[in-house]
């Protein structure tokens, strides 16, 4: 029965996926067209509002704008940095990650959309908290009618918090820490305490957690790749031309054009999570009165997750010829990679790999525990938030210990099922949303400081 059912789920997970590469990929042009190139004209207003030049305290909300990219990279940073950008280049060749970089630059766009409309429509609730999200969106900017779509979107945003978010993630860590001969009990055990003490704390000590966390591992795994490129400095321009030579004229052993296509597509489009729904969760509850202003921090997302990490981790991988001496594949082949770079101390090299799979895959948790969380709020009222939370700690202990091939699969189909209600809303409330850029940007905004220095 597990194997039929493992069967079916991956049938249907590879049916579904196909045409939603092309609905993302299409949404996100259509938003970058719309907004006139948004992510490059506004690049630099992002910059200084994460920077905290525009925060007030005062202002509605629970978490500042840094922590609230903070708890969205959390989710987004994950396992597919390290091991979906490795399947990407070894199954579709270097000229993939050419590919994820053009996903990345239109899923800016479409992350400032779906962002800046999920802050708009957003309700602060009796005790001051923020909640936000695709569901809010759809009900009250679409209109009741479209309330089933927004009920469909909260069910199986729910769903996919427990597989993808959770339970696979666990998984990984777990199945790691067995070459340290730790027990998957233990890990599991150890896995699901930590996130307890976070995620029964709310968005606040999510936040809280991820904006030190974050940094801390994107400087830990960005440092590490630079200096694995510094002692391999001769061949990195030869790695970038064999990215943007293979992106159209790739070697026969993998394929055509298309097929390079298809794999960097669709890895960066898993990678950023661009049009999902589930980092505008995450972005509704920022302190600011300017929705605008918080998808001005969202755009940032594609670009901190594709554009930097994944590309150390593409760049790695080609410089250091594993692609070419081993047959691995994903975290395995990253590891290698690091390994082989650090050639002073390759333990090092492994050592950096397991850590920041267990960080990447820890915050992911973390986040996706929010996710669920508000979505399962608006379906069943606040009083089902903290039994929710009691159940996802209890599914990231069973992640840890279960074989997961059916999970993984039946996540990555609820994934793509809430996926298409956040871009159909997106897509028609695009009107909107372009009011409300035109006017933000038509206006002169003063930071905090200003605002303080001209009481006094």
């Amino acid at each position: 029965m597990t194997e039929q059912l493992t069967h079916w789920t991956e049938t249907f997970s590879g049916w579904i996926s196909f045409p939603l590469i092309f609905m993302l990929l299409g949404a996100g042009i259509f938003v970058t067209v719309s907004l006139r190139w948004i992510q490059f004209r506004k690049l630099k207003h992002s910059f200084d509002v994460v920077s905290g030049k525009y925060d007030d305290p005062d202002d509605e909300g629970d978490v500042t704008h840094f922590q609230a990219l903070s708890a969205a990279l959390s989710a987004t940073i994950g396992i597919g940095n390290i091991a979906g950008v490795a399947l990407a280049v070894r199954l579709g060749g270097p000229g993939a990650l050419f590919w994820m970089w053009i996903t990345a630059l239109f899923g800016m766009a479409l992350k400032y959309a779906e962002c800046s409309l999920s802050h708009y429509y957003r309700v602060i609730n009796e005790d001051g908290s923020a909640s936000g999200g695709p569901m809010y969106y759809i009900q009250r900017g679409l209109g009741e009618k479209w309330k089933p779509l927004a009920v469909a979107f909260a069910t199986f945003a729910v769903i996919c918090s427990f597989c993808t978010g959770n339970m696979n993630q666990a998984n990984t860590i777990a199945q790691t820490f067995t070459t340290y001969n730790i027990p998957l009990w233990a890990s599991g055990a150890a896995i699901a305490s930590l996130v307890g003490l976070v995620i029964i704390g709310g968005i606040k000590r999510i936040a809280a957690v991820a904006s030190r966390l974050v940094p801390t591992m994107a400087v830990l795994y960005v440092g590490s790749a630079l200096i694995v490129l510094f002692y391999n400095y001769d061949a990195i321009l030869p790695s970038i031309k064999l990215i943007v030579t293979q992106a159209f004229n790739p070697e026969a052993k993998w394929g055509g054009v298309l097929v390079v296509m298809m794999w960097g597509i669709r890895r960066g489009l898993y990678s950023n999570e661009a049009g999902q729904g589930s980092a505008p969760i995450a972005h509704a509850a920022a302190k600011t009165k300017e929705s605008i202003r918080e998808g001005a921090v969202a755009l940032m997302g594609p670009f901190i997750d594709t554009l930097v990490v994944c590309t150390m981790t593409g760049l790695v991988i080609l410089t250091t010829g594993v692609l070419d001496s081993t047959d691995l594949t994903g975290a395995q082949l990253t590891r290698e990679a690091f390994t082989m770079g650090f050639t002073f101390a390759p333990e090092i090299g492994t050592f950096i790999v397991n850590a920041s799979v267990l960080l990447f895959a820890y915050t992911t948790m973390v986040a996706w525990s929010y996710y669920g969380d508000r979505s399962i709020e608006y379906l069943m009222g606040p009083q089902a938030v903290k039994p929710y939370r009691w159940v996802y700690v209890f599914f990231n202990f069973l992640g840890a210990i279960l074989p997961l091939a059916f999970v993984w699969n039946f996540g990555d189909i609820a994934l793509s099922l809430m996926t298409i209600p956040n871009l159909i809303a997106v897509i028609l409330l695009t009107g909107t949303l372009k009011k409300l850029t035109k006017d933000y940007f038509s206006r002169k905004h003063i930071t905090f400081q200003e605002k303080l220095l001209a009481k006094q």
